[in-house]
């Protein structure tokens, strides 16, 4: 295992970490989407789905900013996370109680991506990566909205439905 001496080297591999999780997270998308059965929780996968994709995007701009070469690695705290939703995919019925489930199974991926991206631009700013920073910073506001959404459709529809 390569050892991470300094900030540096901190910051490169926390930003593969998150360069895997992302493209693990493009995958797991679609499969939560077919797997809900609330259209509008089906829907707003899909739509997440598309800002992972950007955000993937998002993720090359900042090696590229910050001349810098991700290492090749899999994330995997994110496997798990995916691994636990395709749990209550496999053990649930469709239907209410699995949309509950699976809402809060995007919320922990939501906060995990949080934290990363949270460190990662207390990291960046450090280091003096301006323009990261901003991507990166992008990146941490769409994950907390993408939260909040989760947070508001378990509140508003999923927990109530799974209840009955």
């Amino acid at each position: 295992m390569p050892q991470r001496k300094t900030v540096d080297d901190l910051f490169v591999h926390m930003l593969s970490d998150i360069y895997s999780a992302e493209k693990q997270l493009t995958h797991a998308l679609a499969k939560l989407s077919r797997a809900a059965s609330d259209l509008t929780l089906s829907e707003a996968f899909k739509t997440h789905l598309e800002e992972t994709q950007g955000q993937v995007e998002r993720l090359d701009q900042v090696v590229e900013s910050a001349n810098i070469r991700l290492k090749r690695m899999k994330c995997v705290a994110m496997e798990g996370l995916i691994e636990e939703g395709q749990e209550l995919i496999d053990e649930i019925e469709k239907g209410p109680v699995l949309d509950a489930g699976l809402v809060a199974a995007a919320q922990k991926v939501e906060h995990y991506e949080i934290a990363a991206y949270g460190s990662l631009c207390a990291i960046g700013r450090q280091l003096g990566f301006t323009e990261a920073m901003k991507l990166l910073k992008e990146t941490l506001e769409e994950e907390k909205a993408t939260d909040l959404k989760l947070t508001q459709f378990a509140e508003r529809a999923g927990n109530a439905k799974a209840k009955q």
